[in-house]
């Protein structure tokens, strides 16, 4: 695929996203316990347009359409748990290529939300990482493990945000930065300090989202970065 179908591609998985929330929280109405923002959440398939993006992305570079999983959320084996289900995985010859977590965030709670990403996110790569050392996933090179996330860019979102601790100072990247901010230093240290192969931050809002558009609000964090290191990895299999 070329940069510019890539581009194109991820701009109709903005589109889709926003559309198949919307469609889901008029399809359940007032059914069930669940209300609001978390009802489009709780119904799914909002991120499939990524990850059918990914997959032919992977495909394109000369991976066999057999090998990767994201038709039903596949599943790894843990070291502190049973298994995880990861958004994506790519397993040739009982050897563990690729892992991928694509998630998002819409507002209007960043507070907690934004803390339960990160130590999702945190703990599912050091499970893994862990899982592998143990030989639980079996003999295995390093495997790509990637990390996409859509946030929505709003008030709430953009906004300067206060954190103070009564013992301690917060680190200074992180005093009044907005949440988007924050997504942005960490999915830069999920990178620079391994967890990750590779993490790719996208911001969209409710106005323009459906018809398509979004920001990269950092250039390491692009997706086609994410793109070109997912490829290399793949292009390096023996």
């Amino acid at each position: 695929m070329t940069n510019e179908e890539i581009y194109s591609a991820l701009s109709r998985a903005i589109a889709d996203f926003w559309q198949t929330r919307m469609q889901q929280k008029m399809a359940r109405g007032q059914k069930g316990p669940e209300r609001g923002e978390r009802k489009a959440v709780t119904g799914g398939k909002h991120m499939d347009g990524f990850t059918q993006l990914l997959k032919r992305i992977i495909c394109s570079a000369g991976i066999d359409e057999s090998c990767v999983y994201v038709t039903s959320p596949p599943g790894l084996p843990g070291f502190y748990r049973p298994s995880k289900k990861w958004d994506l995985i790519v397993v040739k010859d009982r050897q563990l290529i690729a892992a991928i977590e694509v998630k998002s965030h819409i507002g209007p709670s960043f507070g907690n939300n934004f803390n339960n990403r990160v130590e999702e996110a945190i703990g599912n790569a050091i499970d893994l990482q862990k899982a592998i050392e143990a030989g639980t996933i079996g003999k295995t090179l390093a495997p790509f493990l990637g990390y996409l996330i859509v946030v929505e860019e709003c008030i709430s979102s953009t906004r300067p945000t206060k954190a103070k601790l009564p013992c301690f100072d917060i680190a200074p990247e992180f005093e009044n930065a907005s949440y988007i901010r924050r997504y942005e230093l960490f999915c830069k240290k999920l990178v620079e300090t391994g967890l990750y192969s590779a993490a790719t931050l996208l911001t969209t809002d409710r106005t323009t989202g459906p018809d398509g558009k979004f920001r990269e609000p950092h250039p390491e964090l692009a997706f086609d970065v994410f793109v070109y290191k997912l490829t290399n990895h793949l292009n390096k299999l023996p």
